[in-house]
């Protein structure tokens, strides 16, 4: 791939159930105009009819012209298991990298194109660079926020991300039989879900079992703070106080 350029963003970093999933996109930089062609943008600019159809553009010419695509979708309980000892600013620069990983060559020079997710996002850039390694050196990073509204590539990064990360929600729905709306918190459809979803003697693996509003619920329904889990995958429950009196 010829002067390959990257962009990487990621969709649902804030719901309290189902996946984050981070997207790279690396296309050579002589295919910018087809990917301007199928209209991308900022997804979060798009109908969802429009993102559908965009996104089924996006994937033709992947498909056509062999582009670079990488995924790293992070289940639920690897956002739990990194929150006992570290953050998702954290987590998310491990995401990126694998993402970026899967869908280009660290031996051309390339540019890559990052959506910051933290508040520094020269800093974010830097820790991503540093995560990639010295194999990565060739690659020029620059991150930014809101670059899904600046850069064409990182805009596809966004729509594909979103799909992928929807698609697997409306699966997580039916397998359930359960609409789980959105996943976000301020979903009402979301918040009767998770309710549902800790009503069990664990909360389901579906769940953000670190997010507040899944906490919340579970003390809600039993009267204890919710049980966590660890990166060995042991589950340690807390009691109340009053149970040792």
């Amino acid at each position: 791939m010829r002067s390959p350029r990257a962009g990487i963003d990621e969709a649902g970093r804030g719901p309290a159930l189902g996946p984050l999933v981070v997207c790279s996109l690396c296309v050579p930089s002589e295919d910018l105009e087809f990917i301007k062609a199928t209209g991308a943008m900022d997804s979060k600019a798009l109908s969802s009819s429009k993102r559908e159809s965009v996104y089924n553009d996006i994937i033709r010419e992947v498909e056509n012209r062999g582009w670079g695509v990488g995924l790293a979708v992070c289940e639920p309980s690897r956002i739990d298991y990194n929150s006992i000892n570290s953050d998702l600013n954290s987590l998310e620069v491990k995401l990126f990298s694998e993402a970026l990983e899967l869908s280009a060559d660290p031996e051309n020079s390339g540019h890559l194109k990052v959506d910051a997710c933290d508040v520094d996002e020269d800093r974010f850039g830097k820790r991503v660079s540093i995560e990639l390694g010295e194999g990565w050196k060739q690659w020029d990073i620059e991150s930014r926020h809101g670059m899904d509204s600046l850069d064409i590539v990182t805009s596809a990064a966004s729509i594909i991300a979103k799909i992928e990360r929807d698609s697997r929600i409306g699966e997580l729905s039916r397998d359930l039989g359960l609409d789980v709306g959105s996943g976000y918190p301020s979903d009402p459809k979301t918040r009767l879900a998770v309710r549902e979803l800790v009503s069990g003697e664990l909360p389901h693996d579906c769940l953000r079992w670190s997010w507040k509003t899944v906490a919340e619920s579970w003390y809600e329904v039993h009267g204890t703070p919710i049980p966590s889990r660890s990166g060995d995958g042991k589950i340690t429950s807390q009691s109340t106080l009053g149970d040792w009196g």
